[in-house]
């Protein structure tokens, strides 16, 4: 068991329990809880930053390429008065033109055009520009992803189909990107691909009009992924695989809305992940944990007799303690096991582990074991007392802010995985679209800069 331990610390990849079993056939079982310490962290992955609302963080840099050629045109209505106002959307068409025409495109001119185009829609709200296009933009992008002529131009595709998806608000795109999609996760020999077409099928389930039986479907496709540690797909043991899974996942579970039968097929899988050697796989299933916590208590009803026990302890610390909330399953029956987990990553130390992995490990487990604990709290609740108030500052320390006057406040973990979820499709164009994209404002819903 040690040695295939090293052995899981030295490739990065992700190893839980159960794919450790599956390795050591024949060997006893692990006893009590202990938790591997998390070997260096993927050079791919990129950890949910859930202080920093920075959106130029999530920036990749497949997209920087293109900031000197194509900011300048998207920045036209600013210092530079040369360049019309509009200017980005003749430069959108350009691309949109050389996308759709594939017998003057190259592997590399394809690549670049759907790149630039992706970026334009992630920090311009294009949907009237593009809608009337479809008929021609859909089929070419999915010809891209299918047919993975190269890495380059398959990712820029999926990137591009994502940013699509969410400024289209369609009802109907899931049901034609859907089967592209799965097989690409399933036969692409490309982790990335993989990674990629993961993203895009959960952004399509959620955004583009899909039954929520059918989104059952996926959450199960992508629950079997990390079961398996990504064996079901012909990724075993990749660590951005399963990550992506756990990511996806936890975004279609915040749009369920009774969760007791999920969070009992799921919720072992995730406590296995705890122990992977990935930080990120760690930490996404951590958000998951924290999620089906959160969606275990709802409000009490009118009228409502309930044990006191299921009662929330802490409404008066609570903004709008007036709700009472009742927890209506048990989430986990072994909590005590899972918060003294909880407890060994969140105080995680060794020379194994970078300080990025080490931080990121210690700022989400604090906050992922408050919850377990306590499920009414969310990310980055505080217990700090307000001198003005003489209550816990609670919730919401976290703040997207979309203007001067409008800021979504990330008090709850369904909120934390959309905002994340939108951060991966539109990087630093978030802001702009929950200005102007309604898809986007009614997924993460605002308050006035100042009030609760």
């Amino acid at each position: 068991m040690h040695d295939l331990r090293r052995q899981a610390l030295e490739s990065g990849k992700t190893v839980s329990r159960k794919a450790r079993s599956r390795m050591a056939s024949g060997a006893s079982s692990r006893a009590g809880s202990a938790v591997n310490s998390p070997g260096a962290s993927r050079a791919a992955s990129r950890n949910a930053s859930r202080a920093n609302s920075d959106d130029e963080e999530y920036l990749s840099d497949e997209t920087n390429w293109s900031t000197n050629s194509i900011n300048g045109v998207l920045n036209g209505n600013g210092d530079d008065a040369e360049v019309p106002a509009d200017a980005w959307k003749t430069e959108l068409n350009t691309r949109i033109e050389q996308i759709v025409n594939l017998k003057r495109s190259t592997t590399e001119g394809r690549a670049e055009s759907l790149n630039a185009f992706a970026h334009i829609l992630m920090l311009r709200y294009a949907r009237d520009q593009i809608e009337n296009r479809m008929s021609e933009l859909l089929p070419s992008i999915l010809r891209s992803i299918r047919q993975e002529t190269t890495l380059h131009e398959t990712i820029c595709a999926l990137k591009a189909l994502c940013v699509v998806i969410v400024t289209l608000d369609s009802d109907d795109i899931y049901d034609k990107v859907a089967d592209v999609l799965r097989r690409t996760i399933s036969d692409s020999e490309l982790s990335a691909i993989k990674v990629g077409a993961i993203h895009a099928l959960s952004t399509a389930a959620f955004f583009g009009g899909t039954s929520e039986e059918e989104m059952e479907d996926i959450m199960s496709f992508f629950l079997e992924i990390v079961e398996s540690d990504g064996l079901a797909v012909g990724a075993h043991d990749e660590a951005s695989v399963v990550t992506a899974a756990l990511q996806g996942w936890g975004l279609l579970a915040t749009e369920i809305e009774d969760m007791e039968e999920a969070t009992e097929n799921a919720i072992e899988a995730f406590v296995d992940q705890l122990e992977s050697a990935d930080a990120g796989v760690q930490i996404a299933a951590g958000e998951n944990i924290a999620l089906l916590y959160e969606k275990s208590y709802t409000p009490l009803e009118a009228d409502e007799d309930v044990d006191e026990a299921d009662l929330d302890s802490e409404d008066e610390d609570q903004p709008n303690h007036g709700d009472r909330m009742v927890r209506r399953y048990t989430v986990w029956r072994r909590q005590d096991q899972l918060l003294h987990t909880l407890d060994e990553l969140a105080t995680i130390h060794g020379r194994g582990i970078s300080k990025k992995d080490k931080k990121s490990l210690h700022s989400s487990f604090s906050d992922i074991r408050n919850s377990v604990e306590k499920p009414t709290r969310g990310p980055r609740y505080s217990t700090a007392l307000d001198q003005e108030t003489g209550r816990a500052y609670g919730g919401g320390r976290i703040k997207f802010k979309v203007n001067r006057n409008v800021e979504v406040r990330i008090d709850k973990w369904w909120k934390l995985q959309r905002l994340d979820a939108l951060r991966r499709v539109l990087q630093g164009g978030v802001p702009q679209h929950h200005s102007e994209n309604d898809v986007v404002s009614r997924c993460l819903p605002f308050s006035v800069a100042g009030k609760h």
